[in-house]
C-alpha cells in the first residue's frame, strides 16, 4: 500500500505512514493496516519493539480522512463510516493494550486520528517544534480515539480547555496534559531510530530526550481550572461571561466558532471518563457518538465548512444557548446490539 510502509528492521516493527501530501491523514485501509500488524507482531518473537513515524516535516498524522468520511455520508448510507470508526477504534485499543514497548515519533501536526495512532504508544516523541491538537469539536465530531480519557485524566480542567476549543499544544503543553512523553531534538531521530532497530531497547530514549519548555497552558492553568469547572457546557459558558478579561473574551470567541452539540458532549464524556483508567470505555463511549454522528451531529455540515467549500461558516444545527436539554443524552445513549466491542 502506498500510503503506509509496514515491515520488519532488526528487532523492530516499524509501521511508516506515507501520505506527506495529504499530511499523512488516516485511511480506513490504513487503520485496518495497522490492525493487522499489531495482531501478526504481538506473538513474533522477532519483533521485540514497535517504531511508528511518518514521511514528511508537515505532520505526523493531521488526522482521518475526513473526506472519505463525507463522501460516505453524501451517499446516504453511514455503514461504511460506522464500520470505519469501528475499527479505527479497535487498532487504537490494541496500540494502547499493545505488550512490547512502541515508540512514536511525531513530528509537525499531530491532532484528530493521528493522536489515536501516537499517543496511546509507550514512548511518545516530538520534537521541538511539534504541535498537537484535538479539533474535532470546529468539524461537529468529539475527540475520539481514545483521546477522551487522555483528556479526562489531564491535570485539573486541562481536558475540558482542549477538547472544547482544540487548543493546539506545544511539546511542554503536550507532556503536562498527558499526550506526550519526550522532547528529542528532530536530527537525532535517524539515529536514535537505528539504536532501537539494533538493540530492540528503548532505554536510549532518555538520554536523547531534552527538558521541555513550559507552554502557554501551564501559565493559563489557574485561569483554566477557574472558568471549565462546571459540569455543563452552559455553566461554563456562563463563568467565562461573568469575568471581564483578555482570557474569557478569546476563549469565548473560540467557543463561538465551534459545535455546541459536539461541545456539551465533550464536557460530559470527560466527566464521566474522569474514573476511567480503560481505553475500551472511552473508545466505546466515543462510539457512540460517532455512529450517530452523520445523521445526527454536525459532522457533515463542518466537515463541508471547513474542508469541502472551505467558507469557514458553519450553520450548526443548536445555537450556543438554545441546545436541548436531551441533545447531548439522545447522542451518547447505549447503542444496544451495536455497541462497539473489542
Amino acid at each position: 500500500m502506498s500510503d503506509i510502509s509496514i515491515r520488519k528492521e532488526g528487532k523492530a516493527g516499524r509501521i511508516t505512514l506515507t501520505r506527506p501530501d495529504a499530511l499523512n491523514a488516516l485511511s480506513y485501509d490504513m487503520c485496518l493496516a495497522i490492525d493487522a500488524a499489531l495482531i501478526d507482531w504481538a506473538d513474533d518473537d522477532d519483533v521485540t519493539m514497535i517504531i511508528i513515524d511518518a514521511e514528511g516535516d508537515r505532520a505526523f498524522c493531521a488526522g482521518g480522512d475526513i473526506r472519505e468520511i463525507y463522501e460516505i455520508g453524501k451517499s446516504g448510507d453511514p455503514t461504511r463510516a460506522q464500520n470505519f470508526w469501528r475499527d479505527e477504534y479497535r487498532m487504537n485499543a490494541r496500540l494502547f493494550e499493545f505488550p512490547k514497548p512502541i515508540v512514536s515519533f511525531m513530528q509537525g501536526f499531530t491532532m484528530g486520528g493521528g493522536v489515536g495512532v501516537g499517543c496511546h504508544a509507550s514512548h511518545r516523541i516530538m520534537a521541538r517544534s511539534s504541535r498537537m491538537a484535538m479539533p474535532e469539536c470546529a468539524i461537529g465530531l468529539v475527540p475520539d480515539v481514545g483521546g477522551s480519557l487522555i483528556l479526562a485524566h489531564a491535570p485539573g480542567r486541562l481536558g475540558e480547555f482542549i477538547g472544547m476549543t482544540g487548543a493546539r499544544m506545544a511539546p511542554g503543553d503536550a507532556i503536562h496534559a498527558g499526550f506526550a512523553d519526550y522532547v528529542i531534538r528532530q536530527a537525532e531521530w535517524p539515529a536514535l531510530k537505528a539504536d532501537l532497530i539494533r538493540t530492540g531497547d528503548p532505554c536510549h530514549i532518555n538520554e536523547a530526550a531534552i527538558p521541555a519548555i513550559p507552554g502557554n497552558l501551564s501559565a493559563m492553568q489557574p485561569m483554566i481550572d477557574a472558568h471549565f469547572g462546571g459540569g455543563s457546557l452552559g455553566e461554563i459558558l456562563s463563568s467565562l461571561r461573568s469575568e471581564d478579561s483578555a482570557f474569557a473574551s478569546n476563549t469565548l470567541d473560540v467557543l463561538g466558532r465551534n459545535s455546541p452539540l459536539s461541545m456539551a458532549c465533550t464536557v460530559e464524556m470527560i466527566h464521566r471518563l474522569s474514573t476511567a483508567h480503560d481505553v475500551r470505555a472511552s473508545l466505546e463511549m466515543e462510539y457512540r457518538f460517532v455512529y450517530r454522528a452523520l445523521k445526527q451531529s454536525d459532522l457533515m455540515e463542518g466537515i463541508r465548512a471547513a474542508v469541502i467549500d472551505k467558507d469557514r461558516t458553519p450553520n450548526w444545527k443548536h445555537d450556543l444557548d438554545d441546545l436541548p436539554d436531551d441533545a447531548v443524552t439522545q447522542m451518547l445513549a447505549p447503542l444496544g446490539d451495536n455497541t462497539l466491542t473489542f
